[in-house]
């Protein structure tokens, strides 16, 4: 199944259906009261959050979405049937914002979260609801009231303990296919990965969800290189695990490029908890591998480790430096959901 993370959609609630102007017509009644049934309520537009679904793909070939409008109303005071109400299966994760892409309509961060998009119109009242003292034999009614419809933006951003960052060509997608059942394409040129892929990560007896983000370039959070697209991913992930090729001809220049952009985009990912690694380690000496880390360290880097995917060298330690992050990340979220909300007079 092809990966999508965004796409632009049409949707349209139903309007509701006009009121009945019917008077009463019976043997031995023949001049009965207004009895004009209500119109329908027109069916709503809704968002619901499934889980099974990683992609917004279905939304690619199918960018119309409307609901059904409300049937009229009849004699005998018969209200209209309300049309159908049509639910958006969205994955978990998704924002819906405005046409402009500028405002957040709704995020969907847990399975079975649902809400209205666009409310269908209310149904027109019938003749029989406007009799009075005044006026028995209304012939007054009304249409029905329009639905609502907009154009909006779906944008994906995955839900994962860990992130994988880097340069493209850092050793991402060899990493991500050497800890998991995830097949990512593997080629020796940049940019060999063009959509974010997900993997279960099995250790230790113990499971996590790692994220391989696309190759980062310099000037990312102006959107370079689709760098808008591809950071959005980033900011749900728990712990982020930055690789570093150590056959690079500036390997911390690189580091520091992307720390950069992180925080060019968003300060709070600048703070998030990071695990940096030194990839393709087989491929260099010690002296040089010594060298870089030294380096990197000196520039800031956090928790530096060597490892390589393709012998499995530090591998299983990097592992275990994740799952105790993300368990150390889980733990804290935990406390303050349990803390009580400061009292304010």
């Amino acid at each position: 199944m092809k990966f999508l993370d965004q796409a632009k959609i049409f949707i349209q609630s139903g309007n509701g259906g006009p009121g009945s102007v019917s008077f009463r017509r019976e043997a031995h009644v023949p001049r009965g009261g207004p009895d004009g049934g209500d119109g329908g309520r027109g069916g709503s537009v809704l968002a619901e959050c499934v889980d099974g679904l990683n992609t917004l793909i279905d939304y690619r070939y199918q960018q119309h979405f409307k609901a059904q409008s409300g049937r009229p109303g009849a004699g005998r005071n018969k209200n209209g049937p309300s049309g159908e109400d049509i639910t958006l299966k969205l994955p978990v994760g998704t924002q819906i914002l405005n046409e402009d892409n500028d405002m957040v309509i709704a995020d969907l961060t847990k399975v079975g979260q649902q809400i209205v998009l666009a409310r269908g119109g209310d149904g027109g009242r019938g003749n029989a609801s406007f009799k009075s003292s005044v006026n028995q034999a209304p012939r007054r009614h009304e249409t029905g009231f329009p639905g609502q419809e907009m154009w909006v933006w779906l944008r994906l951003k995955l839900i994962a303990d860990a992130g994988l960052l880097g340069m493209p060509n850092a050793g991402k997608s060899t990493f991500l296919s050497a800890v998991s059942a995830a097949k990512p394409k593997i080629a020796d040129y940049p940019f060999t990965t063009l959509h974010p892929g997900l993997g279960v990560v099995r250790n230790d007896q113990r499971e996590f969800v790692l994220a391989d983000i696309p190759g980062l370039v310099e000037g990312a959070h102006q959107g370079i290189g689709l760098g808008h697209r591809f950071l959005g991913h980033v900011e749900r992930c728990r712990v982020l695990l930055h690789l570093v090729d150590a056959t690079a001809e500036q390997p911390v220049e690189n580091w520091r490029i992307i720390r950069n952009e992180l925080a060019a985009y968003d300060a709070g990912l600048a703070g998030r908890q990071e695990i940096t690694a030194i990839s393709k380690a087989d491929a260099c000496d010690h002296s040089r591998l010594a060298e870089i880390k030294a380096a990197l360290e000196h520039a800031g880097a956090s928790h530096v480790v060597m490892l390589s995917s393709v012998t499995g060298s530090g591998v299983s330690d990097v592992l275990r430096l994740l799952q105790q992050e993300i368990d150390q990340d889980h733990a804290a979220e935990i406390t303050a959901k349990s803390e009580p909300e400061p009292w304010q007079p």
